[in-house]
């Protein structure tokens, strides 16, 4: 369970314009919380995981953030590949000012001693896509949805991150690439389970 707060979230959102040049580090988080009226010495007591922890509260916070203007647009009336879509453009848009800071922070997960928060986090990521695109399902179609957009997702954001240019039109041709590949082998008999397979 993550914790949150308001004090981290106002913290949170002061970092990445310094991440982008620093990194994440200490001296970030305590930057970040002097940004929010927060005292910097209580660094550890509202980060106790150290950057990690800050850059996995950044990816929750970008979660709920995502969800919330993804309501906001009302995607019922659209395919569900169309809302999927517009969940991933969504959270494209938002991340596009933070481009470097992003890197940073995917690269400070990529350490092997990082592996647990890095999967968590990407698990998160792939489940508040399917909640904020409207998925209700209870079965094992839970599971292979968001095996598969994890995936895809995965692939769209390092492909974007390629350099530092904030447009997103490039990734989301990329991204329309892969969901067609997608449907076409579910599409295929048994295609669900290779495809849950493949992600």
């Amino acid at each position: 369970m993550i914790e949150r707060s308001e004090a981290r979230d106002r913290a949170v959102r002061a970092m990445p314009p310094v991440a982008a040049e620093e990194g994440w580090t200490w001296a970030t988080i305590r930057a970040g919380l002097a940004a929010a009226g927060e005292d910097p010495a209580l660094a550890e007591s509202h980060f106790p995981g150290g950057p990690v922890s800050a850059v996995v509260a950044w990816a929750d916070l970008a979660d709920r953030d995502m969800e919330a203007a993804a309501a906001a647009e009302g995607l019922a009336s659209l395919r569900t590949p169309d809302r999927i879509r517009r969940v991933v453009e969504l959270r494209l848009l938002a991340a596009a000012p933070h481009k470097r800071a992003l890197r940073r922070a995917l690269s400070l997960l990529a350490l092997p001693w990082n592996a647990g928060p890095a999967l968590q986090t990407a698990a998160r990521t792939a489940s508040a896509m399917w909640y904020a695109a409207g998925d209700s399902s209870a079965d094992f179609s839970w599971y292979t949805r968001r095996a598969s957009l994890g995936a895809i997702y995965a692939a769209t954001l390092a492909y974007w991150l390629r350099d530092d240019d904030p447009d997103t039109g490039d990734a989301m041709a990329f991204l329309d690439r892969r969901l067609a590949d997608l449907a076409r082998l579910q599409r295929r008999p048994g295609g669900r389970r290779a495809a849950a397979a493949s992600a």
